[in-house]
């Protein structure tokens, strides 16, 4: 068996069982070997019946003497047994699990693992787990479970396939950490809890390996792709066009435009990354890039995730280099247009366009892997320059992007001013109502639902706020956009927005990225504890793009370490490296896409071993 294997060669896996598997993203083998539990319950200590307490999580090995059904007052199905041990008795409950009383044997040693708490006026087992014996007295890992597995299935196929297997060890001894096999054994089934911490940070390091040796595949990968044309560098225009601009460059700025200069000098297309916070103009750097592009007589793709953003980046770019006579174009409903510039979405990728000499991904992260690699490769070798406001501390986008260069914009333009970020709790939300009224400035309303849902209740939905808010805010226009609603809808919304003809514009998320409406200044997100603190950054950049005070306010019923993080942290980087140590890399975006990165197993502080990962690739490569 290799690590490799696809999960159904797997003895008991069917195409059932792999389709719920695919859900917890376990495709392979090592995909399972690698699928960590979140959490041991530690069952060494087997407890007697009689010395049980309320409260207590126990351990009790003995028998079943008898199991019956009975029916609750609301109809409801409980599964009442007795247990027995060689000090006595006990009741044991469980709840719409009928199946036991036919399943339970009397004469059956077994172990019972749950909670000990009163029931009625009777002390209890409530609920407990059942299994074999081997599990009594041991430390039993419990796993990130979907409907229709359960840890019991997955410690059960685990624990076959290290009993019957020996995987190959491609680590060198000299670095120091444990055998590869002892590291997947212990990791699943530890004998001393002070020790897990070793085998996790074992397997870390081969999630980053594997994470390294693909960087450098995909890099070589770009390099084969041949030569490229070498951009001729007209310095005088560039100059003439940063001096059109109404604001000075800033220091990374003008650092971030070098790199991006040399690299279009080269004959090798470049592929560079320039990450900045929100408003921290990576536009304007990608803007020169069009420029010297357009100099050397090729066209540049400008590619946005959205309609309403390639829209702004349209009205930007045109504003930017019309006086430059250079034409921007946009593609709608995959019509092909003219222009020296064509802006647009993923429908680039059905035209096919001549003489393109860059292409310019904005938010790159939102795009599949398979989407950027087409747009890569049309006409012929491009240049790169893909752009991210998601913040991603230096090191960890090093890592995630270890095929691109990077740049990094550090530093915000001259005047802005921080945006004054506040918890509104619950018994506070009337009044701070009551103070937006007085405010003189148009309002962004977040909703995280579009509809009601069922299973989550108290979470407010965009449509039904909509319709409160209007109650609420009598003597202000209100608008609703929303990821349901038609493109060209949408975009008359936003345009009623932009012309103040709207003053309060309720939402979902969908205006996180680059909306820019320079006349709001206040950002109201509702259940901010279901927002990742990037997204909560990029919600909150909406705001504050003017002279005046911008202020966002975070509605929550719950407060969080992560919240109070945004009221005092204004720096997108240093909110990152927060959300990567509270919350892990696999939700550095807030969600989960499909080519993008996924760290299961590494930690922040992981990436101390970096150094270590890079030896080892140079070794294997």
């Amino acid at each position: 068996m290799n690590l490799a294997d696809n999960i159904i060669t797997l003895s008991g896996i069917g195409p059932a069982q792999a389709e719920k598997l695919a859900r917890l993203e376990i495709y392979t083998i090592s995909d399972l070997l690698y699928h960590l539990p979140f959490r041991y319950e530690d069952r060494r200590i087997i407890s007697k019946s009689t010395s049980v307490h309320p409260g207590q999580m126990v351990t009790l090995v003995g028998k079943i003497s008898g199991i019956k059904n009975e029916y609750s007052k609301n109809g409801k199905i409980i599964q009442k047994g007795e247990f027995v041990d060689d000090a006595g008795k006990m009741s044991i409950i469980w709840f719409n699990q009928s199946y036991l009383v036919r399943s339970l044997k009397k004469d059956c040693l077994l172990s019972f693992f749950g909670k000990v708490d009163w029931f009625g006026k009777k002390l209890v087992l409530i609920n407990p787990e059942i299994s074999d014996l081997d599990l009594a007295g041991s430390i039993v890992p419990v796993y990130p479970e979907t409907a229709g597995l359960t840890s019991r299935f997955l410690r059960t196929k685990i624990k076959g396939i290290l009993e019957k297997n020996k995987f190959e060890d491609k680590l060198p001894p000299h670095l120091g950490f444990p055998e590869l096999n002892l590291s997947l054994h212990k990791i699943h089934f530890p004998e001393n809890p002070n020790e897990i911490e070793k085998y996790r940070q074992r397997l870390a390091f081969d999630e980053l390996l594997t994470f390294e040796m693909n960087n450098v595949k995909k890099k070589q990968d770009w390099q084969s792709r041949g030569v490229t044309q070498k951009f001729q560098i007209n310095k005088l225009q560039i100059s003439k066009f940063v001096e059109s601009l109404p604001y000075k460059l800033t220091a990374s700025q003008e650092t971030a435009i070098k790199e991006i200069l040399t690299d279009l000098e080269k004959p090798v297309a470049m592929n560079r990354l320039l990450e900045g916070d929100v408003g921290s103009g990576k536009t304007v750097v990608a803007t020169i890039a069009s420029l010297v592009c357009h100099a050397n007589n090729l066209k540049t793709l400008f590619m946005a995730p959205t309609q309403i953003l390639a829209y702004q980046h349209f009205e930007t770019l045109n504003q930017l280099l019309s006086p430059f006579k250079i034409q921007v174009g946009i593609t709608t409903a995959h019509k092909k247009v003219d222009g020296d510039v064509i802006v647009g979405t993923q429908s680039l990728l059905g035209l096919d366009f001549d003489e393109v000499g860059l292409v310019i991904i904005d938010e790159q992260h939102r795009f599949g892997v398979a989407q950027r690699t087409l747009l890569q490769h049309k006409g012929g070798v491009p240049h790169v320059l893909t752009m991210t406001a998601t913040p991603i501390p230096r090191t960890m986008a090093m890592t995630l992007y270890g095929d691109l260069n990077l740049s990094i914009l550090t530093d915000m333009p001259p005047g802005r001013k921080p945006v004054k970020t506040w918890i509104v709790p619950q018994e506070k939300r009337l009044k701070a109502i009551e103070w937006i009224k007085k405010q003189k400035t148009q309002v962004f309303w977040i909703c995280s639902l579009i509809d009601e849902s069922e299973s989550l209740g108290s979470i407010r939905a965009v449509t039904k706020e909509f319709e409160s808010l209007k109650l609420a805010f009598t003597h202000l226009k209100l608008g609703l956009l929303h990821g349901k609603m038609k493109p060209k809808e949408k975009d008359a919304v936003l345009q009623m927005f932009r012309n103040k003809d709207i003053d309060i514009l309720v939402a979902t998320p969908v205006v996180e990225v680059g909306i820019d409406i320079p006349s709001a200044n206040i950002m109201v997100i509702e259940d901010a504890y279901r927002f990742g603190l990037a997204a909560l950054h990029q919600l909150r950049g909406r705001v504050g793009r003017n002279e005046h005070q911008g202020y966002c306010l975070l509605f929550s019923n719950k407060d969080s370490i992560r919240l109070k993080a945004m009221e005092t942290n204004h720096s997108g980087l240093l909110l990152a490296e927060t959300d990567f140590k509270l919350r892990g890399a696999g939700d550095i975006y807030g969600e989960k896409q499909h080519g993008q990165l996924n760290f299961k197993i590494t930690r922040y502080e992981d990436l101390e071993l970096l150094p270590k990962v890079k030896e080892v690739v140079k070794m294997l490569t």
